[in-house]
């Protein structure tokens, strides 16, 4: 049992360590060059973002294994595994992401842009967080993770 428990929390200590660093990021250079907010409603949503991410980091990582798991079914080749971090990112991550700009008072149309461009840049920024998150889980030696593709 205290295999497991440490995986347990070796694996979420890296998913949460990956989404933070990643999403605090990301999301800054995505509010400020691309939805025009200001420097200040973007730190306001950043620091918004990490006790979220903290929250949602673990549960965000299963999700996307099982969509691994699933896409795994069609197909084993690396094109599947990258198709299926962009999925499990865009479904996840939107919804969270438009509640955080919301929150910090974003307007309608700040919030529309930033999701849209969010979803859009995902094609990449879901791959690239998938290696990133495979990286952190490496990194922090997860106990019996095994890349799932």
């Amino acid at each position: 049992m205290k295999n497991k428990g440490s995986f347990c929390l070796r694996n979420a200590v890296a998913d949460t360590f990956a989404m933070v660093v990643f999403c605090f990021a990301s999301g800054m250079l995505i509010e400020i060059f691309i939805s025009d907010m200001t420097l200040e409603q973007s730190l306001a949503s950043r620091m918004l973002s990490i006790p979220v991410n903290i929250v949602i980091a673990w549960p965000y990582g299963m999700f996307r294994d099982t969509v691994l798991k699933l896409g795994s079914k069609f197909s084993s080749g690396k094109m599947m595994k990258n198709i299926s971090d962009l999925l499990a990112y865009v479904l996840f991550q939107s919804p969270v992401y438009a509640a955080i700009l919301f929150t910090v008072g974003a307007s309608s149309d700040q919030i529309i842009t930033a999701v849209s461009s969010n979803a859009a840049i995902s094609c990449a920024m879901g791959v690239v967080y998938g290696y990133f998150l495979d990286s952190c889980r490496r990194l922090f030696r997860v106990p019996g993770y095994v890349h799932v593709i």
